[in-house]
């Protein structure tokens, strides 16, 4: 059901595709529902026709958006893709900065380049997009930025270079909170639980393993790109207007669980 908490905004999603054409990652997810309350969205990400079946998906429900094909490491293309959206609507006041690409290995084994990827990719495309960004949400009053980062920040789990990068997505959104409130512009951060994602899925996830990231939820249930998305959209919205710096995750409880005691 169409709803009006985004009435009249403009929206930035970074990532908004997905690995499968019918898939519901966090990025689509949270385009979707901010078309649903009336952004007009920018759908970036680096696969013109992921971005498209994203477009499809929300005109086929009667949102309004377009898909731009953009690599967020490049700032030419964050600078291009900020300039389309103004040119389009006339404004920006929602970034959601989703890009994110998974790194394995300790230290020791993993290979400088692919460090240095997962570092371009997770952090400085953040810092990129928000650089372009942030000047014309200033320019129209205010807005607001949601970043993605993982509860791996926090708990890590044999993903060393993912895990400091996101670590560095959650200082980032710090430290911008603080930089751009006299701006009027608030910035916030979603920690993703192990949810089950078209990402998840790609990596060729067993149903066993499936069944040990649900079953370490406090709640039993099995998280989706939808729950991030719904984050990302209260956090966008006005009703989070008192809200800047913050970290929240959305794991169904898996950062609190102790040990079961029986």
């Amino acid at each position: 059901m169409a709803g009006n908490r985004l009435a009249g905004k403009v929206a930035i999603v970074t990532g908004a595709g997905s690995r499968l054409d019918d898939g519901i990652g966090n990025g689509r997810a949270a385009a979707v529902l901010m078309a649903r309350e009336g952004a007009r969205l920018l759908l970036v990400d680096s696969s013109i026709d992921a971005a498209e079946a994203t477009r499809r998906l929300i005109a086929g429900e009667g949102g309004t958006a377009e898909a731009f094909a953009a690599d967020v490491t490049r700032s030419e293309d964050c600078r291009a893709m900020v300039a389309r959206a103004v040119e389009r609507w006339g404004r920006l006041d929602i970034l959601d900065n989703n890009v994110g690409i998974s790194g394995p290995g300790t230290v020791v084994d993993v290979e400088e380049e692919d460090w240095d990827r997962v570092m371009a990719v997770n952090v400085k495309g953040m810092m990129l997009a928000s650089k372009h960004a942030i000047p014309a949400m200033a320019a129209g009053g205010g807005g607001a930025i949601v970043n993605i980062a993982s509860i791996s920040a926090l708990r890590p789990a044999r993903l060393t270079p993912y895990a400091t990068s996101k670590g560095a997505v959650i200082s980032l959104t710090k430290a911008m909170a603080v930089d751009h409130a006299p701006q009027g512009i608030r910035v916030n951060c979603v920690m993703p639980g192990p949810v089950y994602t078209p990402m998840v899925y790609a990596a060729g996830m067993s149903e066993e393993m499936r069944a040990k990231r649900l079953d370490a939820s406090l709640l039993k249930v099995e998280g989706t790109g939808w729950d991030v998305g719904n984050a990302v959209l209260f956090l966008a919205s006005d009703e989070a207007r008192y809200i800047t710096g913050v970290v929240l995750p959305v794991d169904g409880g898996v950062l609190v669980r102790g040990p079961d005691r029986r």
